[in-house]
């Protein structure tokens, strides 16, 4: 399939989506997922029986192939286990759309990401431990706009001298406990860092949770990431307040992207 075109799979199922909507109850889970930057939005709520899935809805907000993988999705996954559904990735399901354009399969194919978040949910309420993939941050760094543009011009993937950020007003993506250890080791030469998460809590060890509230670190939650912008180097950020729903920009003067 050429790099622009859709097939006529994903035609179809754009067109005609299959398990379109909500389901409810003590034996459902919903898992979330998007990247506003790029505009898809999708939720997946799976019915488990034991350990198998037996039905599933979504709803999705984005392009035509946001809805087409999410469609692809549901009718791929009924009748799977859970551990089955889990290994579920966003090729398989491009490959049974017979392929998506290269363009959409970053920021568009997140049904998989989004079939994941349900199956942990699940799991989390009864009370079993899941292993926490931080994809929802990847997706934003890869779509995130002036991310490239500002490389080493005030965005950084690493902080290699500590020195270089003196007195600078530094912010943060969350994507894991060595983001969390620098965020702290950066208050020793600035006592302006943010540290921004789109969730509404920090899965981290007590040690560190115990480090970052003791530190001058402010932590912004509910909070993503949408653009970097300057002029010649970084000189503020759009955030969107997923909570209220607003977006408003925020003076800074580094970014660090720990991927």
């Amino acid at each position: 399939m050429k790099s622009t075109k859709y097939s006529e799979k994903v035609l179809d199922h754009f067109r005609n989506p299959r398990n379109v909507g909500t389901l409810e109850g003590d034996d459902v889970a919903v898992g979330k997922v998007g990247n506003p930057t790029c505009g898809d939005i999708m939720e997946v709520f799976i019915r488990v029986d034991g350990d198998k899935i037996t039905d599933a809805k979504f709803r999705t907000f984005g392009c035509g192939s946001a809805i087409a993988t999410t469609s692809m999705t549901t009718e791929m996954v009924i009748g799977m286990t859970l551990d089955e559904a889990m290994k579920l990735t966003r090729q398989d399901v491009a490959d049974e759309l017979d392929g998506l354009p290269p363009i959409k399969m970053h920021c568009s194919n997140l049904a998989a990401d989004a079939l994941h978040e349900a199956i942990k949910t699940y799991k989390k309420g009864r009370g079993e431990e899941v292993s926490e993939e931080n994809v929802k941050v990847q997706e934003e760094v890869e779509c995130l706009v002036g991310k490239d543009e500002f490389l080493d011009k005030g965005v950084y993937l690493s902080v290699e001298n500590l020195k270089d950020f003196k007195d600078q007003r530094t912010l943060i993506l969350y994507s894991g406990d060595e983001s969390v250890k620098t965020a702290i080791n950066l208050t020793e030469v600035t006592d302006r860092v943010v540290l921004l998460t789109p969730d509404d809590t920090l899965v981290i060890s007590p040690e560190l949770a115990e480090n970052l509230a003791s530190s001058s670190v402010k932590v912004l939650y509910q909070s993503r990431l949408l653009e970097v912008r300057g002029e010649f180097e970084v000189e503020r950020v759009l955030i969107k307040n997923l909570d209220e729903d607003e977006d408003y920009e925020l003076f800074v003067d580094a970014v660090v992207i720990i991927e």
